[in-house]
């Protein structure tokens, strides 16, 4: 299996996995959330098919900013949080499948010796690095929601 091929699967296989998460979680901000992180799967998808092509194009996203978004408003909304200790153990897993991609795409733009290949790698690893970000958050605030939504940290989600 050539390396897009290998990428483009891995992609397709995360999207998979957080539309389950998502169906799976009693929470519908979480639930919006893995939904999200489906999408930017998607979108990773299509700019390693573009890469493949001979394209370089690469979608710029806000995940972080959406994201907080949901926070605040599952905050104001007092949305009772029922996740169970499983639950939590899934989220852990994804965590551990966006550092691993962060890794692959670290790996590939060290390999190549094309500069707007490289440049691709590295932004698609930096986007990964912005979802284990993301999927850590969400842990914190499913393990502690009350303390979490309060702790002056979190609002630099939209700046990491």
């Amino acid at each position: 299996m050539d390396i897009f091929a290998f990428a483009m699967k891995m992609e397709k296989d995360g999207e998979t996995f957080y539309r389950d998460l998502a169906q799976k979680t009693a929470n519908q901000g979480i639930a919006n959330i893995f939904e999200m992180l489906a999408d930017e799967e998607v979108k990773h998808y299509g700019t390693i098919k573009s890469l493949q092509g001979g394209t370089h194009l690469v979608a710029e996203t806000d995940i972080l900013g959406r994201a907080k978004n949901i926070f605040e408003r599952m905050r104001d909304f007092n949305d009772p949080l029922r996740i169970d200790a499983g639950q939590i153990e899934l989220y852990r897993q994804a965590m551990k499948f966006e550092k691993q991609s962060e890794n692959f795409y670290l790996d590939r733009a060290d390999q190549t010796k094309d500069t707007e290949q490289k440049q691709l790698f590295l932004r698609l690893a930096s986007e990964e690095k912005k979802h284990c970000f993301l999927l850590e958050n969400i842990v914190d605030f499913v393990s502690r929601p009350r303390s979490w939504l309060e702790n002056a940290e979190f609002f630099h989600l939209e700046n990491y």
